[in-house]
């Protein structure tokens, strides 16, 4: 296997820009890890954006291939607890980052990186989740811990995107009220058949009174966002709610009292899927698989092939990308 080629999306700094393109590389070029996995399908985040555009807070050196998630089949395996032809799921950690991605065939990587599919997922299904599924999960997971539906209508946060857009489609599963926030006028009705029940825009709920404390309206939220958005959902949480955070695309600064946290008992819960330890992961996936599947998850996705990255890429920095989009890696072009 090590001299066979294979075909990956790289890009490479050439005078201070970046260009991704189509390139054969060879197996023996990829990372050491205990397990060679053929990919099937891979899906596109915002941090693959990051990479792609050279951010080097994500990745530090170039040529690269992006990816933080993949879903195939082993191919080689020096770990017992994975056979040849077991489907897995490999997300976050440093795959994609600092490690070749899953915009290629083929990945190799530590083992510990990687899970078994759940039986009542298809390679798809795992990669329109991928680690936006998975950071919907948790923060599904923390909030339903602290908050029942019956206790008000949780709001959230980049409705629209991958993280939002799921979590919006989990919660109505399970039977919570839901109040979406989003830029994009035109989405309401998406966000209406994704199970939201209520849609503010987000230039409104920007232009909310400075007061420390506003009038408490939800039991729960999801952030995805970060900065005024975060600080607003924040004061406007009900006696003993809980908000979970995810991202800082807005602005990693809050400006904040503490009075939503003394004197109305608000938890602020952060959620990190990269270094999510496995056991934790498996159980997040296993619901994701079952009772927390949406029945809309084949509705919500975008299907593009390698050739499609850069088009897509352009898209989702310009926040022009709604719900998920996934790589097929044997798609052609």
């Amino acid at each position: 296997m090590k001299n066979k080629e294979y075909k990956a999306y790289v890009v490479n700094e050439e005078e201070h820009n970046y260009i991704g393109k189509i390139t054969k590389k060879k197996i023996d070029s990829l990372q050491e890890g205990e397990l060679l996995v053929k990919v099937y399908y891979s899906s596109l985040n915002y941090k693959d954006a990051l990479s792609a555009s050279g951010n080097k807070g994500v990745t530090k050196e170039y040529p690269h291939t992006p990816g933080i998630d993949a879903a195939g089949v082993v191919v080689s395996s020096k770990d017992k607890s994975f056979s040849i032809d077991d489907k897995v799921i490999v997300t976050s950690y440093d795959l994609g980052m600092n490690t070749n991605g899953g915009f290629a065939e083929y990945i190799q990587v530590p083992s510990k990186w990687a899970l078994k599919l759940p039986e009542k997922l298809s390679m798809k299904e795992a990669m329109i989740f991928g680690t936006a599924g998975l950071t919907a999960g948790i923060s599904v997971l923390r909030l339903t811990e602290l908050v029942k539906p019956e206790e008000g209508s949780i709001i959230v946060s980049g409705a629209t995107g991958g993280v939002g857009s799921l979590s919006i489609a989990i919660l109505n599963k399970l039977g919570y009220s839901v109040t979406a926030i989003t830029g994009k006028e035109i989405e309401e009705k998406y966000l209406l058949e994704l199970g939201a029940n209520e849609i503010i825009l987000r230039k409104d709920f920007e232009g909310l009174d400075k007061k420390p404390l506003l009038k408490p309206l939800y039991a729960g939220a999801i952030d995805t966002v970060g900065g005024l958005i975060l600080e607003n959902i924040i004061k406007s949480i009900k006696q003993n709610g809980a908000v979970t955070c995810c991202g800082n695309v807005a602005s990693a600064k809050l400006d904040l009292t503490v009075f939503p946290f003394i004197l109305r008992g608000v938890t602020l819960i952060g959620v990190d899927s990269q270094n999510l330890p496995m056991i934790s992961r498996e159980k997040v996936w296993e619901k994701l698989a079952s009772d927390w599947k949406p029945l809309s998850l084949l509705d919500s996705y975008d299907e593009i092939s390698l050739d499609d990255i850069d088009q897509k890429i352009s898209l989702m920095l310009q926040g022009k990308l709604k719900g998920r989009t996934i790589i097929n890696v044997n798609k052609k072009a």
